[in-house]
């Protein structure tokens, strides 16, 4: 009987390039657009591309690879949280070993997390989960058939011909062959607002793998703003001089902005607030199971 191995050194060397890959884009559009990409779907795609080549190969290993990648989704995050300590003047850069050790001790604390927000997030809960339940079929499919297989190299081919295109588009819009942003400002009457459209593949990208429930929240976020709260402002306190760029970005920077901000704040806490009982009883039946365990091993 054939022995698949799981963790293996050519696995953990695989999501680690892909990592280094996947971070350097999340980290780019994040600090473009603000959000991040889960990068579990195209791990798997490319790990069971990759892993095809060779004979030993699992899905087990494959799994791990993906895994291994998908920590760029989370770890990007990081761009979110240390410029605000030199926004409030705490850091004025950052040092790298400061900044290494406040990421790897996030990600201790999340892994020590987990442990009482199993039972509460997965164990006991409806969750769909659809990134890791399309990630796990994405590798079933690939590893049981050599139409999985097809697909899989197929889907690394459209990985690797998406980044050449994108790559071919920015390069002709950087020679201003033809223009990749644009925006007006217009008042109407006292109200002043704008709009603006950036042309760009690798928001295209984006878009398709945060999904269209998300795409709708930030749209929605885009109209009530530009469209009611900033000609509102800028009515109720009109600018006196200056273009209807400076009067609409003013309201926007000064008002606006924290409005959503603290939209955002006021969902964090209401989250936390309804995690706070199931991650009390996960600890109390966490903590009630090691109980039995001991007790079992006493007798």
């Amino acid at each position: 009987m054939k022995t698949s191995h799981e963790l293996t050194l050519r696995g953990v060397i695989i999501g680690a390039i892909i990592t280094l890959f996947f971070t350097a884009a999340n980290v780019y559009l994040g600090l473009k657009v603000g959000l991040t990409f889960a990068s579990s779907i195209p791990a798997a795609v490319i790990s069971m591309a990759i892993l095809r080549w060779f004979k030993d190969s699992s899905i087990q290993e494959n799994n791990i690879v993906q895994t291994v990648a998908s920590s760029a989704g989370t770890l990007s995050s990081i761009i979110f949280v240390l410029p605000g300590l030199v926004m409030i003047g705490w850091w004025t850069g950052f040092p790298f070993w400061e900044s290494f050790s406040v990421a790897a001790l996030g990600g201790i604390l999340g892994v020590m997390y987990t442990i009482p927000l199993r039972r509460a997030l997965v164990t006991n809960s409806d969750l769909p989960y659809p990134e890791g339940v399309a990630a796990a079929e994405v590798l079933r499919v690939g590893a049981s058939s050599k139409t999985g297989a097809a697909e899989g190299m197929a889907g690394l081919v459209a990985i690797i011909a998406g980044s050449i295109a994108s790559a071919a588009f920015a390069a002709v819009v950087a020679t201003r062959i033809f223009i990749g942003e644009f925006d007006a400002y217009r008042r109407f009457g006292h109200a002043t607002t704008g709009i603006g459209i950036s042309l760009s593949l690798a928001l295209v990208g984006a878009g398709h793998l945060i999904g269209l429930s998300v795409g709708l929240a930030i749209l929605a976020g885009i109209v009530i703003a530009w469209g009611i709260l900033v000609p509102i402002l800028t009515t109720i306190h009109p600018a006196v001089g200056g273009t209807p760029m400076d009067v609409a970005m003013a309201a926007w920077s000064h008002d606006v902005r924290f409005l959503g901000a603290g939209a955002i704040g006021v969902a964090a806490i209401w989250t936390l607030l309804k995690l706070l009982a199931p991650v009390l009883e996960g600890l109390r039946g966490a903590l009630a199971a090691a109980r039995t365990r001991k007790e079992g091993r006493a007798h």
